[in-house]
């Protein structure tokens, strides 16, 4: 009985080689022919269809009662609503800022914008980091730090 637990014979592994061979490479022309903005991660959005994708791959790949076809339905489904929903974005701002956070000014003139750290959940020692991860050591060595849209913090560097 405890032999079931580590092996159930040959049928199992074979699938998953045979499924997970054929869902990668159709993952692979799914993306290449949408393009470069699918796996952007340029924000929360972008990011949760990585996400999902990766879950499908591994659902299609591990679930016996996944049929290939529906795995390989599911990550084009999903590629394509990314497609539509981002071309839509390019050609309707409204959706845009719908869809996308916009950029947040969390430190300006040495000063850091308290209202903004506590609405957007970040610390000062956050903030400090990024500055020292841009080169500077302290705040008064950065003109302004933002909070982007896909989370990152951009810093923009006093000069002189």
């Amino acid at each position: 009985m405890p032999s079931s637990i580590f092996f159930q014979g040959w049928i199992g592994p074979l699938r998953i080689l045979v499924i997970g061979v054929l869902s990668y490479a159709a993952l692979i022309v799914i993306l290449r022919l949408t393009g470069k903005r699918t796996l952007s991660k340029l924000n929360a959005f972008d990011l949760v269809i990585t996400v999902a994708l990766g879950s499908t791959l591994s659902t299609a790949i591990l679930n016996k009662d996944t049929p290939l076809l529906d795995g390989l339905i599911a990550m084009t489904l999903l590629v394509l609503l990314q497609f539509v929903v981002t071309w839509t974005m390019v050609r309707r701002p409204g959706l845009h800022r719908l869809i996308r956070a916009e950029p947040v000014l969390l430190m300006a003139g040495g000063e850091l914008r308290r209202d903004t750290l506590r609405r957007e959940r970040i610390t000062d020692e956050e903030v400090l980091q990024a500055i020292r991860d841009s080169g500077g050591r302290m705040l008064a060595d950065a003109d302004a730090v933002f909070l982007q849209s896909d989370g990152s913090m951009a810093v923009i560097p006093r000069e002189g």
